[in-house]
């Protein structure tokens, strides 16, 4: 997908991209800006807009299927499938996921034991410096899990349960939630009210200067736990509701066997680890403009080690059912189609870029508006 000489405001925020997703009959469609101070859907400037295919939406996964499936956008290829027939080896569970969940929970659980007697400062200190690591490790791996990693796509309720165990340490219910809603942000990339990743008009008009950014990344959790609300709101599930039951228990008996202090640890590494800190750089870096026409971006670094290789995100997105620690195998693989794509090489820096360039803001993301999202309203 291409987008050219369209400007991507954020101090003075005067567009937000929308390409429409209803398939025209010549199966392509134009890059359109919606004019806040209009109202209304108009097209680009002349010149500026680029007609991109449908084929492309929202990125290369159509582009890279067929070279494990044999099915190109329209028709059987066999020449593609046996291109890449070790891609397809790749979608199996990883049979390390469910022990390194298991670590991570019990070193949070050893955690509270030593928290519960240190001052409030030290407290802190150490939820941001080592809890926020571990919590925002688990909500990775809660990620993976709503792939069906970590036993498989045959045994869904096991990724369930599986995936609230993880959510333990977080301290709040997350994982059903966050299930319900991830499918959509695969499914409708940048969809208008259905991809609930896509910040709203209020965020991208009101968080516009360097210290409303950093306010605003700070606040991640809180808007991210908000905006489905907001944007998609859905009906709560019997597993939302099993989810916050196991987890109001597990933090009630932590407070009964050693007080508050471990509970407001836990909540403190989920709130700090998600807010400002260095590996929340990679909210940002997946989906936000940085480079016009690149709506999704990977990260090769040293961070993906503790991460899950959600910096893959490129190949995650291509095939959502090969879990993080086969992603590398995918661009190994298949290098053409990565090596050449713009990449992030540093979070920090997104942040850094994030807050202090003018260009980027929560506007600096491509928007569609799809036939289903359009039904809903």
């Amino acid at each position: 997908m291409v987008l050219t000489s369209v400007p991507v405001a954020s101090r003075h925020p005067s567009a937000w991209f929308l390409a429409h997703s209803s398939v025209p009959p010549e199966d392509h469609t134009f890059c359109w800006v919606l004019s806040l101070e209009h109202g209304s859907p108009v097209p680009a400037a002349p010149g500026t807009h680029t007609v991109c295919s449908l084929r492309d939406l929202p990125i290369c996964s159509r582009r890279l299927r067929p070279l494990i499936s044999g099915a190109s956008p329209d028709t059987i290829s066999s020449s593609a499938h046996s291109k890449y027939p070790a891609i397809k080896a790749l979608m199996r569970p990883d049979p390390k996921l469910k022990w390194v969940v298991l670590g991570l929970v019990l070193v949070q659980l050893l955690a509270c034991w030593l928290v519960r007697g240190l001052a409030w400062r030290w407290l802190l200190f150490w939820a941001y410096a080592f809890g926020g690591c571990v919590n925002h490790s688990l909500t990775l791996a809660i990620h993976d899990i709503s792939h069906n990693t970590a036993f498989g796509t045959g045994y869904a309720s096991r990724n369930r349960w599986f995936a609230i165990f993880a959510n333990l340490p977080v301290g709040l219910p997350y994982a059903s939630s966050f299930k319900k809603y991830h499918v959509d942000h695969h499914r409708y990339l940048g969809g208008d009210g259905l991809d609930v990743d896509v910040p709203t008009r209020l965020e991208g008009w009101l968080f516009c200067t360097p210290a409303r950014k950093l306010l605003w990344l700070a606040l991640q959790p809180l808007f991210y736990s908000l905006r489905p609300l907001c944007v998609h709101p859905k009906a709560i599930t019997r597993m939302e509701v099993l989810n916050t039951l196991v987890q109001l228990a597990a933090d009630l008996t932590i407070f009964a066997l050693w007080g508050i202090k471990p509970v407001a640890y836990l909540l403190a590494s989920s709130l700090l680890g998600l807010g400002l800190h260095p590996i929340s750089g990679h909210f940002v870096a997946e989906h936000y403009m940085f480079s016009k026409g690149h709506e999704t971006y990977s990260y090769y670094g040293p961070l993906n080690w503790i991460t899950f290789n959600v910096g893959y995100h490129m190949e995650h997105h291509d095939f959502p059912s090969i879990p993080g620690c086969n992603l590398p195998l995918v661009r190994k693989i298949a290098p053409e189609y990565y090596d050449h794509l713009p990449q992030h090489h540093s979070w920090v820096k997104v942040l850094w870029d994030f807050v202090f360039e003018d260009s980027l803001g929560p506007y600096a993301r491509v928007k569609r508006v799809c036939k289903l999202a359009q039904d809903c309203l």
